[in-house]
């Protein structure tokens, strides 16, 4: 008598695609949010007044206070929607890991930097936001007592790539994923998108550095 050894498996529904989308439409919000803070904390390179300045503002139109928490939930939200597909039995990573190494293929390792650094970035990124909210307002001298303390620094250096890896490789994987690159593109793009990880990484760099050598009074 033969044996019918089939395995069947269930086509994803609309509430999988709806959920797809959402993590998609947080990943990238979530994207533009560290570009910008970024930009905004590397202020200081220009002068502790000019972000100061840029601080006052925020706090003073209360974007600090509820775009702080709002983007916390965001982040949580995202690692919600993202945990659905990271593999956290131990069965399953040995899986993942093998087929990874099988397969050879780039953006499958990829994806794996990005299931590795999230959970740090759950982590470490939760005491950053709660650290800083807890302790308003901003300052470019309050921020730079905090890193010269020696502990914080360390944290940084580990948060600082952590987190750029894992947006510039999220960059690049929601252009693949929703077709905003072609195949003939993609190479061009990462390499576009590692430039940019990289220059994202030095303005990091750059701004502790200052940090490390501003005046506290």
């Amino acid at each position: 008598m033969a044996i019918d050894t089939a395995i069947y498996v269930s086509a994803p529904g609309r509430t999988s695609a709806y959920l797809d989308w959402l993590q998609m439409l947080t990943g990238a919000a979530l994207i533009l949010f560290m570009w910008s803070h970024m930009v905004l904390v590397a202020s200081v390179n220009l002068g502790a007044n000019v972000m100061n300045a840029i601080a006052w503002f925020f706090e003073a139109s209360y974007m600090a206070q509820v775009g702080g928490p709002l983007i916390g939930c965001t982040f949580l939200l995202h690692f919600v929607l993202a945990a659905r597909k990271i593999p956290f039995r131990a069965e399953q990573q040995r899986v993942i890991w093998k087929h990874s190494r099988m397969l050879h293929h780039l953006d499958t390792w990829l994806w794996l930097v990005q299931a590795f650094t999230a959970m740090i970035i759950l982590i470490m990124g939760a005491i950053h936001m709660w650290t800083v909210l807890t302790d308003l307002p901003i300052t470019a001298q309050k921020s730079a007592a905090r890193i010269q303390g020696g502990f914080w620094l360390v944290f940084y250096l580990i948060l600082l790539p952590m987190v750029e890896l894992h947006v510039g490789i999220g960059f690049y994987r929601i252009a693949v994923k929703w077709g905003f690159i072609r195949k003939k593109t993609r190479k061009p793009f990462k390499k576009f998108e590692n430039i940019l990880t990289g220059i994202f990484i030095l303005i990091g760099l750059l701004t502790l550095v200052r940090f490390m050598t501003l005046a506290v009074e």
